[in-house]
């Protein structure tokens, strides 16, 4: 379970460039859910992501998961805890090491293990049991730098590594968003895949408005550093774009039309939905 009480956060405080990111923001995961968040530029999504990995330090409030206040830890305690993907391919792994040494890394992240020159013969077979299931052909290439891999496999290959030890919480921040559409829809298969076996509590931003009302249980909409709605239940799932946008509009007070990002998604998406 992941509690987020009164958390507060401005950013160059007193200064002409104060931001108040997160304004008092309320939230509570039970185990399992599945959130989408979305919401415009600068809305504070990636910004309570970054609160809840500890990326900075919070001005107040409360943050637990399982109980535990995670406030005082710092972002490395809190990675054993917590798995991350982001936007660029490139975050997440070591370039010039093998898919094998990366897995290796992520596999002994928290654990004590003695000195090795080599990656056990055990390990490396699951290794590869684990790349072949996702269905793009790393288990052949784990001897293959990482940064000799397209941009699908290497986000393939980052999911892997963050729940290879099944986290407690997932972030997902727009982790299809740099890829061509035939691989993000890939990528994304294995995510709802890999987070329904394994039950991993996730979150996951996203800008496209037809997947985060179809991926998950629960949709967060963000705005101004606060969660504006939570839907849930039946009211999400019948919900339509466009009642969405119009919500949007009512508890706002504003149009989405401002978002250009979040328009043009929206019409992509109606889009989509009337060539099909």
């Amino acid at each position: 379970m992941l509690t987020l009480e009164g958390v507060s956060k401005t950013f160059s405080p007193g200064t002409v460039n104060e931001k108040q990111a997160l304004r008092e923001v309320d939230l509570q995961l039970e185990d399992g859910d599945f959130v989408t968040v979305i919401g415009s530029n600068g809305a504070g999504k990636s910004t309570l992501f970054g609160a809840i990995a500890g990326s900075f330090v919070t001005d107040r409030g409360r943050i637990e998961l399982d109980g535990m206040n995670l406030v005082p830890l710092k972002e490395h305690r809190r990675a054993r805890y917590i798995g991350r993907l982001f936007q660029d391919p490139l975050k997440g792994t070591a370039p010039s090491m093998t898919v094998e040494e990366n897995l290796a890394l992520a596999y002994s992240r928290g654990k004590r293990r003695g000195f090795s020159l080599g990656i056990p013969r055990r390990d490396a077979a699951s290794f590869r049991e684990l790349l072949a299931a996702m269905g793009l052909g790393l288990e052949n290439r784990m001897k293959t730098r990482v940064g000799l891999l397209s941009g699908g496999q290497r986000q393939t290959l980052t999911l892997l590594m963050a729940v290879i030890n099944t986290p407690r919480l997932l972030l997902l921040d727009e982790h299809t968003a740099a890829l061509d559409p035939a691989t993000a829809t890939r990528v994304m298969d294995i995510t709802r895949e890999v987070v329904g076996r394994e039950q991993i509590t996730t979150l996951m931003i996203t800008h496209n408005l037809k997947d985060a009302l179809a991926i998950g249980n629960r949709t967060v909409m963000m705005d101004e550093g606060r969660v504006l709605l939570d839907l849930r239940g039946e009211e999400r799932a019948g919900m339509s774009l466009d009642q969405l946008l119009a919500l949007y509009s009512r508890e706002s007070r504003r149009q989405f039309d401002n978002d250009r990002i979040l328009l043009s998604t929206a019409r992509d998406s109606h889009a989509q939905e009337n060539h099909s």
